[in-house]
């Protein structure tokens, strides 16, 4: 795409151009894709296994943090739509542009790092979601779908395949979770409670843990990428909203479900799940084998989708970062989304988890990283040389601007746990 420097916002258009048309149902389906990327990506295993702990653990007391991180987390998202369609360029060279291009490879090389470490999780439990429901090895798995992944790689248009592959895996979560919760016959009225703020003793850790992983600043700062794609793929479409509410949503319903599954059946027996494939299994007695086949699926669907969105997000942002471009057709960057990849697999069939250093690693650089992220993107979507039109509102600068007061605690939480504990 030609680029545009930050004081030269998208062209304003004529307010016959200005007035969004009614759209049909296919333009509000296709304008879907970036947000449904998003959320398939940021809602991996680690995310159900936490949602799955706080159900067994406490309940359904824990039911207000998801709408919580997914406001802010949507929030974002939209901010990094908008600055998608206001500039010609993408988000790491506007930050390039702001602050110079130290600042922006140490965001591309970042993000990168983050992601290669927390590969290793959406490998196993892609490998573990099979293997328990198939009775067979892990390994085999991890090998055969990290293959997978990078084979769509090699499709001319990898953007519309990892579209449509991310609708296909929300279609199969959405699917499986919903039927896991109508075997589980939650009470109703205890689930309202659920929405009412409160934080159960103990439970602390689990409540930043979840708005942390749920709240992704990464992924909402990968939708500018999704757009500007999207855009470049159709360019008829750049003058059409982006639909970010929906993808959230979802994202927030698949979460809100499997508490609610894990309310319902674990709390009761005061069972305790490690990882979310203990959740399957412990609904095989209780339900039988088709249950928890149904509950592994919905593993496999969030752990295979975020194997690809992943390494995506990790593959793209430093072939920026390195100067080759950010665009899913680059032939550097599919190469080094399939780095992201196998670097994952390989962890996770050396060492069978997700080592204890990598953990910390990562979290160190996350500290560092996001709140510049989360600042950066906070003043380009306020700055109007660069925005234009699609400039922040007023009800978005105060929303966005508690959102950072909530990654500054995070960030802080984090240094809390990793340096004085």
């Amino acid at each position: 795409m030609p680029s545009k420097t930050p004081h030269s916002p998208a062209e304003t258009p004529s307010p016959s151009v200005a007035r969004t048309p009614a759209r049909s149902f296919r333009g509000w389906w296709s304008s879907l894709g970036p947000s449904l990327i998003t959320a398939a990506l940021v809602f991996g295993p680690s995310k159900m296994t936490i949602t799955s702990k706080m159900g067994a653990e406490y309940g359904y007391a824990l039911l207000w943090i998801i709408v919580m991180a997914i406001f802010f987390m949507t929030v974002f998202t939209a901010m990094a739509s908008r600055i998608g369609l206001a500039t010609r360029q993408s988000l790491l060279a506007t930050i390039r542009e702001k602050w110079g291009n130290p600042a922006a490879v140490a965001v591309g090389v970042g993000v990168f790092l983050v992601a290669t470490s927390f590969q290793a999780g959406n490998s196993i439990g892609v490998g573990i979601s099979i293997a328990e429901a198939t009775h067979t090895p892990v390994n085999v798995w991890i090998v055969l779908f990290t293959a997978l992944g990078i084979g769509l790689l090699f499709f001319r248009t990898f953007y519309r395949v990892l579209e449509q592959l991310m609708i296909l895996l929300i279609g199969v979560m959405v699917v499986a979770f919903v039927v896991t919760l109508a075997l589980s016959g939650p009470d109703y009225s205890d689930v309202v409670t659920g929405f009412v703020p409160s934080v159960p003793t103990g439970s602390l850790g689990l409540v930043i843990a979840f708005t942390a992983s749920c709240f992704s600043i990464v992924g909402a700062f990968y939708q500018a990428y999704l757009v500007q794609e999207r855009v470049r793929v159709n360019p008829k479409v750049r003058e059409q909203r982006v639909d970010t509410v929906t993808g959230m949503a979802l994202m927030g319903f698949m979460s809100a479900t499997v508490l609610i599954c894990a309310a319902a059946v674990l709390h009761p027996k005061g069972l305790k799940v490690a990882s979310a494939s203990d959740m399957g299994r412990a609904l095989e007695p209780i339900f039988g084998s088709y249950a928890s086949g149904l509950f592994l699926l919905g593993l496999f669907g969030a752990s295979f989708s975020s194997l690809v969105g992943n390494a995506s997000v990790g593959g793209t942002l430093l072939g920026e970062a390195l100067g080759y471009g950010s665009q899913l057709s680059s032939k550097v960057v599919k190469l080094l989304i399939a780095l992201v990849m196998v670097v994952g697999a390989s962890i996770a069939i050396i060492f069978g988890k997700l080592p204890l250093q990598l953990i910390i690693f990562a979290q160190s650089v996350t500290i560092l990283v996001v709140p510049f992220i989360g600042v950066a993107m906070y003043a380009i979507g306020n700055d109007a040389r660069i925005m234009g039109r699609y400039v922040n509102s007023t009800a978005a600068r105060i929303a966005a601007g508690l959102g950072l007061l909530v990654i500054f605690g995070l960030a802080l939480s984090n240094v809390n746990q990793l340096f004085f504990k």
